[in-house]
């Protein structure tokens, strides 16, 4: 079974995003923004980080640079999910390898499909 990190400080949208890969068939552990999913991460491995920007303590963007800096988790995909489009955002998160930046509320069936593509 293929396992997912959500990292969000909206309780909202952790159970949402949780609920839905969860009835897809993923495992699914939830983090409060980017401290509690660098915790998660020394605990665990994951097959793709789902990964808010803005947070409380240590930002999606920030968490995915000191992931990046780590040759552990340097490889483990990620993909933004997010309200923000701003260019300078996405760009800085495409160079830091993300795999993909989704805009906030997703449609569960494209949320899956992307998990599915990127876990497979």
């Amino acid at each position: 079974m293929k396992k997912i990190l959500i990292v969000d400080d909206s309780e909202t949208i952790r159970i949402t995003v949780s609920d839905t890969l969860q009835k897809a068939g993923f495992l699914v552990v939830q983090a409060i923004d980017g401290m509690d999913g660098l915790a998660r991460l020394a605990e665990h491995q994951f097959d793709l980080i789902i990964l808010d920007v803005n947070m409380p303590r240590l930002n999606g963007l920030e968490m995915l640079e000191k992931m990046r800096a780590d040759a552990k988790f340097a490889a483990v995909p990620v993909v933004m999910l997010t309200t923000e489009a701003h260019f300078a955002l996405i760009d800085r998160a495409k160079k830091l390898g993300a795999k993909g930046w989704m805009i906030k509320p997703v449609k569960p069936e494209n949320l899956v499909a992307a998990a599915k593509k990127i876990t497979s």
